[in-house]
């Protein structure tokens, strides 16, 4: 793991990574980018541009997060500083994230630069109705966390009671503390809750799981988005059958250098970004190597129609992992 050392001389923005170890600045510069700057995309209901490619922080970002040294997380976040990725996706529920990518980005001034996007969800057990002063105060503790007086994206996380919360988030927004409003599930066995919200409350973002092994959003909810307006947040763009341990081993299909992808993170990353609903994707990573690389789907070509199919075919014949 990264120590504290390595960022010693350390400052945000553009070339910040002059003062990183020798050991990271190797890693980093392994790491082979397609030409040109990150791809941006509209926010629907205000055209709004933001990075196509963001940092979650599920998994193991939350693992190292809470570990006694997390600093390796700084050199992602200065990754994504130095290369124009802004949009990071937390929730109070993924242990010590939230908090610690708070001190992080203030520690590092790069705050005020962020595409801030949390999310909140005080249900009871068995998903009873939400306890509304705890709903609010989950929110002013992301408030206390960032230490900002404006907050991105607040989302209802898991379709949690959204009759109560939803209308909490938009009096943040009313007052001028939340900009944007959403509502989030990675559950299939919420696509119907979620696909009736959309239809029957005003929302800014939704935020689902998409990736080339797991395309059921793109039936009614990604189309959905498109006519409501409403932008989308891609979670688990890596699969739900392990995409990486699937394809290991085997090289990657001549066509991806077509649109621009030199890793297997790049390839399936861009194609989660052909689809015209998706606003940004939010892997989330713990590594600067796997940030920088992350980054690079989101540079250069993206797959076609053609080059779409020819993925969803190359994923669909993948052998499962053995024992499912």
């Amino acid at each position: 793991m990264i120590n504290r050392r390595d960022f010693i001389g350390l400052s945000a923005g553009a070339g910040a990574t002059l003062g990183l170890s020798p050991r990271l600045l190797a890693a980093l510069n392994s790491v082979s980018l397609p030409q040109g700057p990150l791809l941006q995309r509209a926010i629907p209901s205000s055209g709004e541009m933001i990075p196509v490619i963001g940092l979650g922080s599920s998994a193991t970002f939350a693992t190292v997060a809470r570990a006694d040294d997390a600093s390796a997380l700084e050199a992602v976040f200065q990754t994504m500083a130095d290369r124009g990725a802004r949009v990071f996706d937390t929730a109070p529920s993924y242990g010590a994230s939230e908090q610690v990518a708070g001190n992080i980005v203030n520690a590092l001034g790069m705050a005020k630069k962020m595409f801030w996007a949390t999310k909140m969800n005080v249900v009871g057990r068995g998903g009873g109705s939400a306890d509304p002063t705890a709903a609010r105060a989950q929110i002013e503790k992301s408030f206390a966390i960032f230490k900002q007086p404006t907050i991105d994206l607040m989302q209802v996380h898991n379709m949690g009671d959204p009759a109560t919360q939803l209308p909490i988030v938009r009096e943040f927004k009313k007052a001028g503390r939340v900009r944007y409003v959403g509502i989030t599930t990675t559950f299939p066995n919420q696509y119907a809750q979620l696909i009736d919200v959309m239809r029957n409350e005003p929302l800014d973002f939704i935020g689902v799981d998409y990736a080339a092994d797991n395309r059921d959003v793109e039936d009614v909810i990604l189309p959905l988005a498109i006519e409501k307006r409403i932008a989308v947040l891609a979670y688990a763009p890596f699969g739900r059958t392990s995409l990486f341990r699937r394809v290991a081993g085997e090289e990657l299909p001549a066509f991806a250098k077509e649109f621009d992808a030199s890793t297997w993170a790049q390839f399936f990353l861009k194609f989660t970004l052909t689809h015209p609903a998706i606003t940004a994707v939010t892997p989330a990573t713990s590594q600067a190597k796997n940030m920088l690389d992350n980054i690079g789907g989101g540079i250069g070509r993206l797959p076609t129609a053609a080059h779409r199919r020819q993925i969803i075919a190359f994923v669909d014949a993948l052998p499962p992992l053995p024992g499912r």
